[in-house]
């Protein structure tokens, strides 16, 4: 048993070398700093500026976690605080339901729905001519992806509060509302956070949703309406066509050992988080 964990840690420190190994040339090449600073991205005449790709991530991302987080919170709160016994049953299964359904199937329903509403509905309205491909349509997409992670989390947060907090703030005459607000969330706060970095962490990664509501053009984007290509949607794109080009694998693996580093970290940050509740006396 031990040997076997020790594997996945193993794993892990193979796929972080694997990535780091080959990315080496392009590195040695270009620079970190130039890298990650240039737009210009032209393969076929040696420039791998990456800026266009970093920024559509992370405007992706943004838009996810902006529309995610609140909602996922009134959410959590609604079904642990206020809703009835019988309605968090039947939601618990729901929320697992849409936790397991394939990304493909959000990105097809993104281009069947999301898409022609941001087209016909949310450009008009700001005087914008879009296709609806754009960062908001991606945004939306993923912002539904990662909302059953971050409910299923912030539940178990929620949960974990004890109920003599609770039956003490009402007690001393506080409302449910202020006992939610001044007990139940003050205590639950870290374990909140961990949750939406863990939502974070899922949204920097996802793939074809992604790539089939972006646009995929190697743009920085100026606003939610402009087309994007994240990261991830780079290298599902073109890692199949670079065995001819020079340096191109090597950039691409940099893009996913970027990925990677930032998964990591913010996936090992939410967990100390948890582990310092757990370590508090509260089950994470």
């Amino acid at each position: 048993m031990a040997a076997l964990a020790l594997l996945c840690v193993g794993l892990l420190l193979a796929v972080a070398w694997g990535l780091w190994h080959q990315s080496r040339p392009i590195l040695a090449a270009k620079g970190v700093g130039e890298l990650i600073s240039s737009s210009l991205w032209r393969p076929l005449q040696g420039q791998f500026g990456l800026l266009p790709f970093i920024a559509g991530t992370l405007a992706v991302t943004a838009v996810a976690v902006a529309i995610a987080c609140p909602l996922s919170l009134l959410t959590a709160l609604y079904l642990c605080e206020v809703a009835h016994s019988r309605t968090r049953q039947w939601c618990g299964p729901l929320l697992d339901l849409l936790a397991g359904i394939p990304s493909v199937v959000y990105g097809l329903w993104g281009v069947l729905v999301v898409v022609p509403f941001v087209a016909h509905v949310v450009a008009p309205r700001f005087g914008v001519d879009s296709t609806g491909y754009s960062v908001l349509a991606a945004g939306i997409v993923l912002s539904i992806m990662i909302a059953p992670v971050i409910i299923n989390i912030s539940l178990e947060v929620l949960s974990a509060v004890p109920v003599g907090l609770r039956e003490a703030s009402l007690a001393l005459g506080a409302t449910r509302w202020q006992t939610t607000k001044h007990v139940v969330l003050r205590q639950a706060m870290p374990g909140l956070i961990a949750a939406n970095l863990l939502g974070l962490s899922r949204a920097f990664g996802e793939t074809m949703a992604v790539l089939m509501v972006a646009g995929n053009v190697a743009k920085v984007p100026r606003s939610p309406l402009d087309p994007a290509y994240p990261l991830p949607a780079l290298i599902a794109n073109n890692y199949g066509e670079m065995l001819s080009i020079p340096q191109y694998d090597s950039a691409l693996l940099l893009a996913a050992l970027m990925l990677f580093i930032v998964v990591l970290l913010v996936s090992i940050l939410s967990r100390l988080v948890l582990m310092n509740m757990a370590h508090r006396g509260q089950r994470p």
